[in-house]
């Protein structure tokens, strides 16, 4: 398990003080790095991944954040629908290649996503 100590830039959304879907936020310099989105399976199609993407991408620009990155092993058409891209792991930033996300936590194989959010 990997889980940073600092969790200010992570997000849940609840009903009833039940958790139902969280995503986390990692910076790296300028970069971001979008960790664990997760829904409830009760609650898909109710939009709360897209409402939780979109606050954690407020966030990002918020903190001069330019682009974000991610891997997904499971999700990468409804990313794409949302704006990411597939990149080469070759075109990640060295900054987020030292992640443990990127080092460890994920499998080479998992795609990786980017969305720019600021100036290009």
């Amino acid at each position: 398990m990997d889980l940073l100590a600092d969790l200010d830039n992570f997000f849940i959304a609840s009903d009833n003080d039940h958790v139902i879907g969280a995503v986390g936020l990692e910076m790296y310099n300028n970069y971001g790095l979008l960790r664990s989105l997760v829904v409830n399976k009760d609650y898909r199609n109710e939009k709360i991944a897209a409402r939780l993407v979109r606050r954690l991408e407020k966030k990002a620009k918020d903190l001069g954040i330019d682009c974000i990155y991610l891997l997904t092993e499971t999700a990468p058409g409804y990313f794409t629908k949302n704006g990411y891209e597939k990149i080469r792991r070759e075109q990640v930033p060295a900054d987020l290649m030292s992640s443990s996300e990127f080092s460890h936590v994920c499998p080479q194989s998992a795609i990786v996503m980017q969305k720019y959010i600021g100036e290009k």
